[in-house]
C-alpha cells in the first residue's frame, strides 16, 4: 500500500452488544501529523474557552499551537477569571475590578511628587491617573509623603461620593504601607478597602499588621497586574517629577534676567519645552516669539555667563 494511502483516515466497523442489542459503530482513526493538524478545521472556540491549561497535554503539538493562536472569545469571562484568581492569591474579600496604585518620586528631597494610577478590569484607565505635589513634607520622607497623598486622594473621593477601589497597592514595603494605612484609619476606611504593599527587590507582597510577606508565583497573572500597576505609577510619577524639575530650572535661570516675568517664562516653555532648547535658540528666534526688546534681553542674559 502506498505511503499516502496509509495516512488516509482508516475506518473499522466493530460489532458489539450493548444491553443485549447488537450495535454497529464506526471508529475513525485520524492522521495526527503536523500537516493534518494545519489542514484540519478549527476546534470550536467554546471548547477552547472551557479547557484548562493542563488539559492541552492531551493534544498533539499542532493542536496546542492552534490553541495558543486563538483569541479570547469572551473578554468578560476572561477578566472575571483573572479577578477571581487575584482575590484568591491576595486573600481579598472582593474581586479587585478597581485597583489604585501609589508611588512617590523625589531626588534628594527636591520637588517631591506622588502618582496615583487606576486600573479597571485589570487594565490601565489613564484618564483617571492623578499626580500630586507634596505639600506638607519637608525633605526626602517617603513615609510621610505616602501618608499625605493617600489621605488627600480618598478624602476627596469621599467628599465627591465617588466610587472607591476594591484594592490599593502601595509601591514599597512595610514602612510605606503602614503610612498609607494611617490615612485610611483617619478617614475610617480601614477594612472597607483592601490595601497591600509590593516591594520590588523580591516582589514581596505585604499586608497590614503582618510582618511576613507573601510570595506568589512569578508567572501568575495576579503578580503581572500588580507589577504593571506599580511600573505605571513609577513611570507616571517620574515623568511628572522631570517636568517639574525642568520647569523649576527654567524659572530659576530666567528669574535672574531683569525685566522677565512669569508670562514671558511660560511663553518660552510652551514654545521650546526646555531650558536647553531656549539656550540653543538664536537671537532672531527669541525676538520673533517675544518681540525685539524681550528677545534680546533673554538672549543676552543666557549667553553673557
Amino acid at each position: 500500500m502506498a505511503e499516502a494511502e496509509k495516512k488516509e483516515v482508516e475506518q473499522e466497523e466493530l460489532d458489539f452488544e450493548i444491553e443485549g442489542e447488537e450495535q454497529e459503530v464506526e471508529l475513525k482513526v485520524e492522521d495526527d501529523t503536523p500537516e493534518a493538524d494545519r489542514n484540519r478545521s478549527p476546534m470550536p472556540k467554546e471548547i477552547v474557552e472551557d479547557l484548562e491549561k493542563d488539559e492541552l497535554d492531551n493534544y498533539s503539538d499542532g493542536v496546542k499551537e492552534r490553541f495558543k493562536q486563538m483569541k479570547i472569545v469572551d473578554p468578560e469571562r476572561h477578566t472575571s477569571r483573572i479577578m477571581s484568581q487575584m482575590k484568591t492569591d491576595l486573600r481579598l474579600p472582593k474581586e479587585p475590578y478597581h485597583i489604585e496604585c501609589f508611588d512617590n518620586s523625589n531626588i534628594q528631597g527636591s520637588n517631591p511628587v506622588a502618582a496615583c494610577v487606576v486600573f479597571k478590569n485589570g487594565k490601565p484607565s489613564k484618564k483617571e491617573y492623578r499626580h500630586y505635589n507634596i505639600k506638607t513634607v519637608q525633605g526626602p520622607d517617603d513615609f510621610a509623603s505616602m501618608e499625605e497623598v493617600v489621605y488627600r486622594r480618598y478624602k476627596r473621593l469621599l467628599e465627591e461620593e465617588a466610587p472607591l477601589p476594591q484594592l490599593i497597592v502601595i509601591d514599597g514595603g512595610k514602612g510605606q504601607l503602614s503610612s498609607a494605612v494611617k490615612s485610611l484609619d483617619l478617614l475610617e476606611l480601614r477594612g472597607k478597602i483592601s490595601i497591600i504593599g509590593i516591594a520590588k527587590r523580591l516582589e514581596e507582597i505585604y499586608f497590614p499588621e503582618d510582618s511576613i510577606p507573601l510570595y506568589i508565583d512569578k508567572r501568575s497573572e495576579s503578580l503581572k497586574i500588580l507589577q504593571r500597576a506599580r511600573d505605571e505609577a513609577h513611570r507616571f510619577g517620574i515623568t511628572f517629577h522631570r517636568q517639574k524639575r525642568s520647569k523649576g530650572s527654567l524659572n530659576s535661570e530666567l528669574d535672574q534676567i531683569d525685566g522677565i516675568g512669569p508670562a514671558t517664562r511660560d511663553k518660552l516653555l510652551v514654545h521650546f519645552k526646555s531650558l536647553k532648547r531656549i539656550k540653543k535658540a538664536s537671537k532672531e528666534e527669541l525676538e520673533k516669539i517675544l518681540g525685539k526688546q524681550n528677545g534680546a534681553k533673554i538672549y543676552i542674559g543666557l549667553h553673557s555667563k
